[in-house]
């Protein structure tokens, strides 16, 4: 059941450059063929409140925004941030949320990168895990005062991959730490800082030292972590007990 104080949604059908596993197909209320995702908000989402999200074209992100350089003067979020407010403008169409995230973590989750990352057990096949699980994270949403607004199965990280992907808890959490930051240095942060850009905030999340199921959401700046944390205490556990009955056991 999803918590709501709008009217659903229509369902979302977006077609994105690249094939989604099938086994998305497994969480309620999304259905993939090929590259073309359909998903019934009133199935999908554990909560909808809003139908509005912030977004920047990703090709000017792409363009005018990740060959600047932060400076003694302006830092890399006043750089982020100044390019949102100039640029950003509110949508009520999630299929373009969801074409523009695609975008983002493509990027951000790019094979190249593996080459230089130091970690010899993620795989191409990780990064692909990360960018589909990472673009459908993109329709949640935190607001201003820190309340969490919208909320899918997605923002359980390890509970949505092992269910999609048949991952055990080890390599869901793997996944989790990647997505939040593991695998980050100063390069990295600075790249996702720029990157979000186009989703109109940062990237923040509830877990602490580890990766806890907390989840995160591409917040806007400014946005009341303290609220935030308290919401995110009063669902957690439940909803990722929801999203784990979805799970499947594989044999051998």
């Amino acid at each position: 059941m999803c918590e709501t104080n709008l009217a659903v949604a229509d369902v979302i059908e977006v077609t994105l450059p690249t094939e989604f596993h099938p086994g998305w197909s497994r969480l309620p209320g999304i259905q993939v063929v090929g590259r073309t995702l359909t998903i019934d908000p009133a199935e999908y989402f554990f909560r909808l409140e809003s139908h509005s999200w912030l977004v920047a074209d990703w090709e000017m992100v792409r363009t005018e925004l990740l060959p600047i350089h932060e400076t003694t003067g302006s830092a890399v979020e006043q750089l982020a941030l100044d390019f949102i407010k100039e640029h950003a403008k509110p949508t009520a169409d999630p299929a373009l949320v969801l074409r523009t995230a695609y975008e983002v973590y493509a990027y951000l989750f790019r094979s190249e990168l593996l080459e230089s990352a130091g970690l010899p057990n993620v795989t191409a096949d990780h990064l692909r895990m990360l960018c589909e699980a990472a673009t459908l994270m993109a329709l949640n949403k935190v607001e201003l005062d820190g309340h969490i607004s919208n909320i899918g199965p997605c923002w359980f990280f390890p509970a949505a991959t092992s269910v999609v992907f048949g991952l055990d808890e080890e390599e869901g959490r793997m996944l989790d730490e990647l997505y939040h930051g593991g695998w980050f240095n100063e390069h990295r942060r600075i790249e996702s800082v720029k990157a979000h850009a186009a989703l109109g905030g940062r990237l923040v999340h509830g877990c602490q030292a580890a990766a806890d199921q907390s989840g995160g959401v591409v917040a806007p700046y400014g946005a009341t972590m303290s609220t935030f944390r308290q919401d995110l205490e009063t669902f957690k556990a439940e909803w990722i007990a929801r999203v784990y009955a979805h799970r499947v056991e594989f044999s051998g």
